[in-house]
């Protein structure tokens, strides 16, 4: 059952999860480090646009924009050599993406754990995600305060 809270695009994502076995969780996660959408060439050349995500041990960065429609746009970088990481990256900037800001907001702090992953990868990959999670809404809430 979906909470309230937890936007549909997140929701989707995470029941796929919990849809598996948890011996096949790792290769979903994997097969979504494969799909971080590329950043806009506007952002390619300007790290100083990027928020270093500092909980996580891989080199994160990530970076919010909210339109003039009101929808909210997230950017993220991870190396390809710390798939896991990247995997929450993507998983975050998909299900993020098209979002309000009020939606943003309103997604539980928890969403990593509730993802079936706690016993497949490290606690501080969880805290990584974790990290990226309030940093997105706060970037959120500081652009929409703006």
């Amino acid at each position: 059952m979906t909470e309230p809270s937890l936007p549909d695009s997140l929701a989707e994502i995470r029941d796929e999860f919990l849809e598996l076995p948890e011996a096949d969780r790792l290769q979903l996660l994997l097969e979504f480090s494969q799909e971080l959408p590329d950043v806009p060439a506007a952002y390619e050349d300007h790290p100083e646009r990027y928020e270093r995500v500092a909980e996580c041990q891989s080199p994160v960065f990530i970076a919010l924009e909210v339109d003039d429609a009101g929808i909210v746009t997230m950017h993220a970088t991870a190396p390809p050599e710390a798939p896991t990481t990247r995997g929450f990256a993507s998983i975050l900037a998909q299900g993020i993406t098209g979002l309000t800001p009020g939606e943003v907001l309103a997604i539980p702090g928890d969403f990593p754990q509730s993802m079936g992953l706690t016993r497949v990868v490290s606690p501080l990959r969880i805290a990584g995600m974790t990290g990226m999670l309030v940093r997105a809404q706060r970037q959120v809430r500081a652009l929409s305060a703006a």
